[in-house]
């Protein structure tokens, strides 16, 4: 269950982020909407998952999904470029975060 909820807050950073983007193309209302509950959501969920989640694992998994996701979402809905030297850094992270996970 509470690896449930540290993918769920890793995809609330994700819409956290979004939110943030929404902000730099002047679109106040939605754009602080999505960040304030983004990031809001995505620590409660954190706090619950390092119940029993040692934190540095935790957060690693956090900021990695958070990383990648919107890494991937700006590539597929903002232009964000898809260079391979792009692609192989997203690689290494999901690498290292899975390093983590299976050091615990």
């Amino acid at each position: 269950m509470n690896w449930l909820l540290l993918i769920a807050a890793g995809g609330f950073e994700i819409v956290g982020v979004a939110g943030f983007e929404r902000l730099t193309r002047h679109r106040y209302a939605t754009g602080l909407m999505l960040g304030i509950s983004g990031f809001a959501l995505g620590l409660t969920c954190l706090r619950l998952a390092m119940d029993t989640i040692p934190m540095a694992i935790a957060y690693g998994v956090f900021t990695g999904i958070g990383a990648v996701g919107s890494t991937l979402v700006g590539m597929a809905f903002w232009g964000d470029s898809a260079r391979p030297a792009r692609l192989a850094c997203i690689a290494m992270i999901i690498i290292a975060v899975v390093g983590l996970k299976n050091t615990l």
